[in-house]
């Protein structure tokens, strides 16, 4: 009987999993995969076989202040019936646990530091980078898909409910925009992204908030959410006709643009800029107006197949190649937990 690699991905919106069959000769083929979104709001539960097809669906009315711990139980309801209820409580399974931040753990050190006295550092106080499991699989597509600009200068925009830009040489990162946590950089769906940091002491001092009170504002109320007032979700956003639905939307491109222009100066340059995740994949109206924002750094957009969802987007002219790429982070993590587990 062939190997399985049960693979949990937990976002801040969304719990994937993906069950993975090792065959004869070694190889990953993925048997069934899912993923539960809109946690928080109105979850959704989608199930897709081998080939992609929808199996089945299930919908919440809300969430009644569930967490990810919640929709466990539903996700394994449905995995049991490929891989056997007596599997699931073996104590003898190995777990592994993959983390986000190792494709980031070779950035040039200067990338890594916060002004802040050195005693800090010593203990840890330093920018990490998250979505790393996400960059690490563009790195390899594109490496296949396009290696002449993979060996170059290139942009990943990792855009979710979570969301973060990576900045790439030759398959490497050397610089992201999350940083000691997941709160930095991009604005997101619920989250502020970067913030003057008096902006949490008048928090603390003047509104007399507490951190935890704080901790809710910055990670589950802000972003998307916050400053259109109507949703966290860029679908939503993008269907709405009320105006602070384009102002949300407006902002999110502006910070987006805006760091970008950091990467390219700290990359000294731009060869190609991919898109993934759920906005990044799918949002062809975000797609565009970044773009067309980008023209300074050599982004000449093609609309026609932006529109289409195809996976070249960039005019035949343009300086730089812009691509589409679906992520795969469930992939990598079976990736990870074959280099450490024996099938």
């Amino acid at each position: 009987m062939a190997s399985a690699i049960l693979c949990l991905n937990a976002g801040s919106s969304s719990l994937k999993f993906a069950l993975f069959i090792i065959d004869v000769a070694g190889d990953l083929q993925r048997r069934t995969a899912g993923k539960i979104e809109r946690i928080g709001t109105v979850p959704h539960l989608i199930v897709r076989d081998a080939v992609g097809e929808v199996v089945e669906e299930q919908r919440w009315p809300d969430d009644h202040g569930f967490s990810h711990e919640t929709y466990l139980d539903p996700l394994f309801e449905r995995i049991d019936a490929l891989v056997g209820a007596a599997q699931r409580a073996r104590p003898g399974v190995p777990h592994v646990a993959c983390f986000d931040t190792s494709f980031h753990a070779a950035m040039p050190a200067i990338a890594t530091r916060f002004a802040l006295p050195r005693s800090f550092a010593d203990e840890g106080v330093r920018r990490y980078g998250f979505h790393g499991l996400s960059y690490e699989f563009i790195a390899q597509q594109l490496a296949s898909i396009d290696p002449d600009v993979a060996a170059g200068r290139v942009i990943a925009a990792h855009l979710g409910n979570g969301a973060s830009l990576c900045a790439m040489k030759g398959g490497h990162s050397v610089d992201t925009t999350m940083g000691f946590t997941a709160l930095d950089g991009l604005m997101m769906g619920t989250r502020c992204g970067a913030i003057d940091p008096g902006v949490v002491l008048f928090l603390l001092q003047a509104k007399t908030m507490s951190a935890a009170a704080i901790q809710h504002l910055l990670y589950d109320r802000s972003g998307l959410l916050g400053v259109s007032g109507l949703s966290s979700d860029m679908r939503e956003l993008s269907a709405s006709a009320h105006p602070r639905a384009r102002e949300a939307i407006d902002l999110f491109v502006y910070r987006m643009v805006k760091e970008v222009g950091a990467l390219v100066a700290v990359l000294g340059g731009l060869d190609g800029l991919v898109f993934t995740a759920g906005i990044g994949e799918n949002s062809a109206r975000v797609r565009a107006l970044v773009c067309d924002r980008l023209t300074w750094a050599g982004v000449e957009l093609d609309d026609a197949a932006n529109a289409a969802g195809a996976a070249l987007i960039s005019a035949p002219d343009s300086r730089v190649v812009v691509r589409v790429i679906p992520t795969d982070e469930e992939r990598m993590i079976a990736v990870g937990i074959l280099a450490v587990v024996e099938p």
